[in-house]
């Protein structure tokens, strides 16, 4: 796989010293129960693999503002940074690249047997149009969803209101970017930028 270097890979994102924000989208029931429990309670499924964005952009995107079927509810899910990159250190990513896997049965092998897959994907303006780099997503799973919900989240915050209201104002062509999350490029070393393969 040859990486395009017309498009930069960057993990954009709103942290501070002990935490970083990641969005999920969710159904009522998930969102009810994760509100009232300060994480994921039984309705969430543990033994799938869930994807986290730190992108609020490509957040927004994927979910179409929150008016996708099932994704009604956009949560605002701050995390320890040290859970945080213990999932970077462990990711394979979800597209082949020779090298750092040298062969594609060597990279299938480690993909099915990974429990953190990374995939690149074009980061989005407020309209959906694609802005010249690539936004990370992670799905984890088994052990490493484990703890994202046991150990790792620090705080839930709804912010469905919000993001219906953004929507509006954006069709309306009245919305001022001023309010949108501020994220910055979040600091990786070397290690785990070869493996994400930045």
């Amino acid at each position: 796989m040859k990486k395009n270097i017309n498009e930069p890979r960057m993990i954009m994102a709103l942290y501070n010293e002990k935490t970083i924000r990641v969005y999920q989208a969710y159904n009522h029931t998930i969102a009810d129960q994760a509100l009232k429990l300060g994480t994921f309670g039984s309705a969430f499924k543990m033994e799938r693999m869930t994807w986290i964005k730190p992108s609020f952009l490509w957040m927004m995107y994927r979910s179409g503002w929150g008016s996708k079927d099932g994704q009604e509810r956009i949560l605002a899910i701050d995390i320890a940074r040290e859970g945080f990159d213990e999932i970077l250190s462990n990711v394979v990513l979800s597209t082949y690249d020779s090298e750092l896997y040298g062969t594609q049965e060597l990279w299938k092998e480690r993909l099915n047997d990974s429990c953190t897959r990374c995939q690149w994907d074009p980061d989005r303006d407020i309209y959906g149009n694609p802005i010249g780099r690539r936004a990370i997503q992670l799905g984890i799973s088994g052990p490493m969803v484990r703890k994202y919900v046991n150990e790792w989240i620090t705080k839930i915050t709804d912010i469905s209101n919000e993001v219906y209201q953004w929507h509006q104002e954006i069709l309306a062509k009245r919305f001022s970017q001023e309010v949108l999350p501020t994220e910055t490029e979040y600091p990786v070393g070397e290690n785990i930028r070869k493996i994400l393969g930045m």
